[in-house]
């Protein structure tokens, strides 16, 4: 059985809430398992045990949270164990143009330098679903189909 892993930061409750349909959606996927963890209890361990990782990040000055980006400085000491699992991303800003996609993208570039396999859309949220404040409906729906898709491609490479 494939697992995945959904690790998040949340202060306000609006990625949490991300996070949550991110879950849905990879729960939508037979064979596939998922864990969801608030990054203060996720281990660099937790990351290797993984097949599929799937980040969410409020913005914090244009990139991800520092405590997010921690766990990610951490995982240096497992570099190479991550290649050829599969990463997705996804963030939260205060105002559009905040930095939510460039968020994305940041945590995007860690998977890629740790030789994971980045799942893009070619449909919306090319990079990784956002919103401004709290999400709507249309965000949540970008969240089950960013979970759907990281748990199916993760189950045809690891299932």
């Amino acid at each position: 059985m494939a697992k995945v892993l959904i690790v998040f930061h949340s202060r306000s409750g609006n990625t949490a809430k991300m996070a949550q349909a991110v879950m849905e959606g990879v729960e939508e996927v037979d064979g596939v398992t998922v864990d969801v963890k608030r990054v203060e209890d996720a281990t660099p361990e937790d990351l290797t045990a993984a097949d599929g990782i799937i980040m969410g990040s409020p913005v914090y000055y244009g990139t991800i949270a520092a405590e997010l980006k921690k766990l990610i400085d951490d995982s240096v000491k497992f570099h190479g164990q991550l290649d050829g699992k599969v990463g997705g991303a996804f963030a939260t800003a205060g105002v559009t143009g905040g930095g939510a996609e460039t968020t994305v993208l940041d945590i995007l570039k860690t998977m890629l330098v740790h030789g994971m396999i980045v799942k893009g859309s070619h449909q919306g949220a090319h990079y990784g679903p956002v919103c401004v404040k709290a999400p709507d409906e249309k965000a949540l729906d970008r969240c089950r189909k960013l979970g759907t898709d990281v748990a199916e491609l993760t189950l045809r490479l690891f299932g």
